[in-house]
């Protein structure tokens, strides 16, 4: 398991922009399992909508992908960055409400070179939310 305090040691994001707080599960390579408490007090939910707030699905997908960073630096892309490339089949299927713990799973469907294929799905009390997947490359991290 790794806390909030691990994973900002692997990815640059840093709030408002994490989105995930503790990995769960990981095995390198294969999968990796995410988790996201969503609370009222996210700053989207000022303007996403009031008197109506649910989660942007774009901020899902975002989440995904974060784990997927994750996931690629914990195999082998230590040291490097993870930049997300491309999102296909991207579904919403029900809306996430404040309250809610979105957990995130993530699989590895190929590696070529530096780049990597993902699909992921995002749930809530075990019900899926959302799906896609995207491709992400693995680049010398510049300073």
């Amino acid at each position: 398991m790794m806390s909030t305090r691990e994973i900002q040691k692997i990815l640059p994001h840093r709030y408002p922009f994490l989105l995930i707080d503790k990995i769960i599960e990981l095995e390198p390579g294969v999968k990796a399992v995410g988790i996201k408490n969503v609370t009222i007090n996210e700053p989207f939910f000022q303007g996403h909508f009031p008197n109506f707030p649910i989660m942007p699905g774009v901020l899902i997908i975002e989440a995904m992908a974060q784990v997927a960073g994750v996931l690629a630096f914990r195999s082998g892309a230590e040291g490097n960055s993870v930049y997300f490339m491309s999102i296909e089949k991207a579904k919403f299927r029900k809306p996430v409400f404040p309250g809610d713990q979105l957990r995130f799973e993530i699989k590895v469907i190929q590696v070529r070179n530096n780049i990597w294929r993902l699909s992921g799905g995002a749930f809530v009390d075990g019900k899926l939310v959302s799906e896609a997947e995207f491709t992400a490359m693995v680049s010398e991290r510049e300073l």
